[in-house]
């Protein structure tokens, strides 16, 4: 699929006082923290009653390596989608979409990192459920943390899409600095976060779905 824009985004645009209450929700629920997945990894079966093993977390962290709370909560929703019908309008996707995944929150301390990979999966979910037969089509990812407070994790994009036959063609996307910032994009462009040198960086991200691309 040929883009004329890869991404869209908001800066500022969720107020401080809107940051800081995600944050010290996230961090009252703690007790739900995880360690980040991927790849589709624990898809098919509930972590809580069955966690990874030692060997499927040592296998995840050469990927990824971050710790994640799950949001459902309605208000966080309101803050955020009408941006997401905005960028999708203006930035001339115009995808089809009718449901959010759970929210992420994401938090990357020292050292940890998100290496290249894509939202999407080629194949919709398959649990029951509504996002059965849906596959994520737009991303959004909020900037909760001051810049002044951490250094590195950057966000980056590989607009070569990855092509195993190119070298891959990063761009860091400083428009997410600014706290409160928001970045959307198709869940099929390749992006990663690098790792972070120095303090904490929160991050809020995500995922709304519809039916496979006709």
């Amino acid at each position: 699929m040929n883009l004329a824009n890869y991404y869209w985004y908001f800066q500022s645009a969720i107020p401080p006082r809107i940051c800081d209450m995600i944050i010290k929700y996230g961090k009252a629920n703690k007790q739900d923290e995880a360690v980040a997945i991927t790849g589709g990894m624990g898809r098919d079966r509930d972590l809580k009653k069955q966690p990874l093993s030692k060997k499927e977390i040592k296998d995840v962290k050469k990927k990824r390596d971050s710790s994640v709370v799950w949001f459902n909560d309605l208000w966080i929703y309101k803050e955020i989608q009408p941006y997401v019908s905005i960028a999708n309008k203006n930035a001339g996707w115009n995808f089809i979409w009718d449901w959010s995944e759970s929210c992420q929150f994401t938090k990357y301390k020292k050292g940890q990192y998100y290496d290249w990979h894509c939202d999407s999966w080629n194949k919709p979910y398959v649990k029951e459920g509504p996002s059965k037969g849906r596959i994520r089509k737009l991303s959004v990812t909020l900037s909760l943390s001051d810049p002044k407070t951490y250094r590195g994790g950057e966000l980056e994009f590989d607009f070569k899409q990855h092509d195993p036959d190119k070298k891959p063609q990063p761009r860091i996307c400083k428009e997410i600095l600014p706290l409160g910032s928001l970045v959307i994009f198709p869940s099929f462009v390749w992006h990663r976060v690098k790792p972070v040198t120095k303090g904490v960086r929160h991050s809020l991200v995500m995922w709304n779905l519809g039916f496979p691309f006709q």
